[in-house]
């Protein structure tokens, strides 16, 4: 059983590793799945998306949408939901009512970059957190709430990760 705050620690050297891990995760998430990615500019949370959406079996480019805020992607096997906050102040934000898309949306994978300005997280989500290295980034996944500790054992099996740091 996974401990809530339980997490995977992946190395990342270089944007091929960081496709295949949005496709690793594609294959084991479920619908309503809601992932919180966090990282500087450039750290690889939408090339994490693109990896996603190639795993969903999503035909369409995925590019930051920055500027259009929600990029929606309904034909693959479950729909994805691409936001990024960059550009926006949590008070801009909380106008947005953005938790429609894991409350009221038919239900895909909600894939949010800047979640710190979330004024309201959803109570389920993996967080994943990038870091650079020397060589290539880091991602630490962690499961917040009780739901995503099961997608993270599920993650760590089916890529040979083992035990949960």
């Amino acid at each position: 059983m996974v401990q809530p705050g339980a997490g995977v620690v992946v190395d990342l050297p270089d944007p091929a590793a960081t496709v295949g891990l949005g496709m690793g995760l594609a294959e084991i998430l479920p619908a309503g799945a809601i992932l919180l990615l966090q990282g500087d500019l450039g750290s690889g949370k939408t090339t994490l998306v693109q990896g996603l959406a190639q795993g969903l079996g999503i035909s369409e480019p995925v590019t930051s949408p920055t500027f259009a805020l929600i990029q929606e992607y309904p034909e693959g096997r479950i729909p994805l939901y691409h936001l990024d906050l960059y550009r926006l102040t949590p008070e801009e934000v909380q106008q947005l009512h953005l938790e429609t898309y894991w409350q009221e949306v038919a239900p895909g994978i909600v894939a949010i970059e800047w979640p710190e300005r979330l004024p309201i997280r959803p109570v389920n989500y993996l967080h994943l957190s990038w870091q650079s290295m020397t060589s290539g980034r880091r991602v630490t996944l962690t499961a917040q709430g009780t739901t995503p500790q099961s997608w993270l054992e599920n993650f760590s099996q089916s890529q040979g990760f083992g035990e949960l740091v």
